[in-house]
């Protein structure tokens, strides 16, 4: 199997990105978000490295146009803890450096400050999710990623690195973190571009997301499985909950004066792409 693949396998009629290619360096994720979408991957919850990486890579890349524009990562996080130590995405990031490819890096760890160094000399980008600023909130929903306060500090560093930054405020969920939005917004306000979307929901993960906050699990099931619509696989917020809760983003973006885009929504925007893949040299 390829390590590189055309992004958005799904063909989701509502993806906006432009053309890109997908690249997981680890399969599986430690951050055990209760919303995440890729637990179709078999034993998700524990990220390991892709085998024979590196040397696979190689050959792969040789392939690409220079400049095409690769997505990083899309499903398991690239700055797994064994990061730290294994530096497979920092190996990655040299290897299409060298071959002058385009980045977007995507992420929930601050772990990425660290490739800096390079990031700042080749054309990349980095997207960071941060959901709320509420650590309990946090704890609950995203039980194992770095807190918060560590993300935040991440794209200011890189900012200051002159690597254009991205702030993911994605996914927006109703009565958890919507209380959230406006904070988050004014806590990143020096991002150069924010991508925001609801919370879409598949059977396992409404099992999860009730699992931690059990309060919403009837509300959930009717805002969802009986007032929401079913789009491909997954569940949505019916249309109108899903603009109401897009437009305080809209509007405080718009406040603050940042670009910014909705992910799988049909909800229009003015940004040059949705995911920031624009902010790429």
């Amino acid at each position: 199997m390829s390590l590189i693949a055309p992004f958005d396998p799904w063909k989701s009629r509502l993806c906006t990105c432009p053309p890109k290619f997908s690249l997981n360096p680890y399969t599986g994720c430690d951050h055990g978000c209760r919303y995440c979408y890729s637990t179709y991957i078999p034993n998700f919850f524990r990220a390991r490295p892709k085998k024979m990486l590196l040397s696979r890579l190689e050959k792969e890349l040789r392939k690409l146009p220079s400049g095409s524009l690769i997505s990083m990562s899309n499903s398991s996080d690239p700055y797994p803890p064994a990061e730290r130590e294994l530096e497979l995405t920092r190996n990655v990031l040299r290897l299409m450096a060298e071959r002058d490819l385009r980045v977007l890096v995507i992420t929930k760890s601050d772990t990425v400050v660290r490739d800096a160094d390079i990031l700042r000399n080749m054309r990349a980008a980095v997207a960071i999710t941060v959901t709320t600023l509420n650590e309990e909130v946090a704890e609950r929903v995203e039980p194992s990623a770095p807190e918060p306060k560590r993300r935040i500090r991440a794209l200011k560093r890189l900012k200051k690195e002159v690597i254009p930054v991205i702030l993911r405020l994605d996914p927006v969920m109703p009565r958890i973190n919507e209380d959230d939005i406006e904070l988050v917004l004014e806590a990143a306000s020096f991002v150069d571009h924010v991508v925001s979307s609801t919370l879409k929901l598949r059977g396992d993960s409404y099992s999860r997301m009730v699992s931690a906050f059990p309060e919403l699990k009837e509300a959930y099931r009717r805002m969802y499985f009986g007032e929401g619509e079913r789009i491909g696989g997954s569940w949505y917020l019916r249309k109108d909950l899903r603009e109401s809760l897009l437009r305080r983003v809209a509007e405080k973006c718009e406040e603050l004066g940042i670009s910014y885009a909705f992910c799988r929504e049909g909800i229009p925007f003015r940004a040059r792409s949705c995911d920031g893949s624009h902010l790429v040299p």
